[in-house]
């Protein structure tokens, strides 16, 4: 039976056919290493496993890609308010993550790359888009040019001119349009830095992905996943680099995992409802909340509850006592 996969670009279901025989190739957004992982990765992550695991029995080789933003703002605020060098805080989440992630039973990818690791990469597909026109250098920092990549937009269904309407320009931006956004920041105090030709400073968000993806799958690869918030500017934003660069297609499919609603509310730290996976395990049983997260379709949003989750306990508990029942009735038959 031929496999169809919902592409987010399409807005529909579509057949899916890989770029090559019997052979996938996938990128999933990593996590910003700032914090503990929460519900919201648990959801994510554990839904592309699955994918991965099963595009792996139906396909020969699938080579899986998953990244670490381990330099952000985020990182850099937080490390700054525990009096903590960035790249020492984006380590020890690094563990921690993986550690969260083991207990779900989620796999390793076969590529872990991180933002630091790939500077050089980062800083040639920058040149690349100068050279071309897409982006220009402006007070220290290089900006992509979203005027001149005529799809932008495309992936999130939106217009140029609908999103000029609401954009701004923070203070000490040097952008041309308020929809530029940075490809490189300039240096600024107690930020780590590296050297560039516009001077030393370090990557902005989005580049970071784009250089990832064609480092290890190519100009144009299977498929592109993440939550629903990635689609923009996240998405949108490495679409227009990449496609500026190369003149090809980036992702030929597009999978986005849909929000963990707590109670029926968004989850939000704002409002009290946010959880780690780490305090969700320490009430209730890790193959249950990896059960209860595959209950609810990857691209529809899930209501965590802590009654879902007894469910769940519940369902899985009977699982193994049924799977034990069968051990012993085929012990006691013996062979054939």
């Amino acid at each position: 039976m031929a496999l169809h996969v919902y592409d987010t670009l399409r807005g529909r279901k579509e057949p899916f056919e890989p770029l090559r025989a019997n052979e996938v190739t996938i990128y999933v957004c990593g996590p910003t290493v700032y914090d503990m992982a929460h519900i919201g990765h648990a959801r994510a992550y554990v839904a592309f496993d699955t994918v991965v695991r099963y595009l792996r029995r139906r396909y020969a080789k699938v080579l899986y890609v998953r990244n670490f933003t381990d330099v952000d703002d985020k990182i850099i605020k937080r490390a700054a308010s525990l009096c903590e060098a960035p790249l020492v805080l984006s380590e020890r989440y690094i563990a921690e993550f993986l550690a969260d992630m083991s207990s779900l039973g989620v796999k390793r990818a076969d590529v872990e790359p991180k933002v630091t690791e790939h500077i050089p990469e980062i800083v040639a597909l920058i040149e690349r888009l100068v050279a071309l026109g897409a982006a220009y250098a402006a007070g220290g920092d290089v900006y992509y040019a979203v005027e001149r990549f005529a799809g932008y937009g495309k992936l999130g269904k939106r217009t140029l001119e609908d999103m000029e309407a609401g954009a701004r320009v923070d203070v000490g931006e040097h952008k041309r349009h308020p929809m530029d956004f940075a490809l490189w920041k300039g240096a600024k105090p107690g930020e780590p830095t590296w050297p560039s030709p516009w001077g030393d400073g370090r990557p902005g968000w989005h580049i970071e992905c784009s250089a990832m993806c064609m480092k290890y799958l190519g100009e144009t690869f299977d498929i592109h996943g993440g939550g629903r918030d990635l689609i923009f500017p996240h998405h949108e934003n490495e679409i227009a680099q990449s496609e500026a660069a190369t003149g090809k297609t980036l992702a030929r499919y597009w999978a986005h995992n849909g929000f963990v609603n707590i109670d029926n509310e968004k989850m939000s730290k704002s409002l009290g409802n946010f959880f780690t996976i780490r305090e969700v395990l320490e009430r209730f049983d890790a193959q249950a909340l990896r059960y209860y997260l595959l209950t609810t379709h990857y691209r529809s949003p899930i209501n965590f509850s802590d009654a879902g989750l007894r469910e769940a306990e519940a369902r899985v508990k009977y699982l193994y006592e049924t799977l034990a029942r069968l051990r012993v009735v085929v012990l006691h038959q013996g062979p054939g």
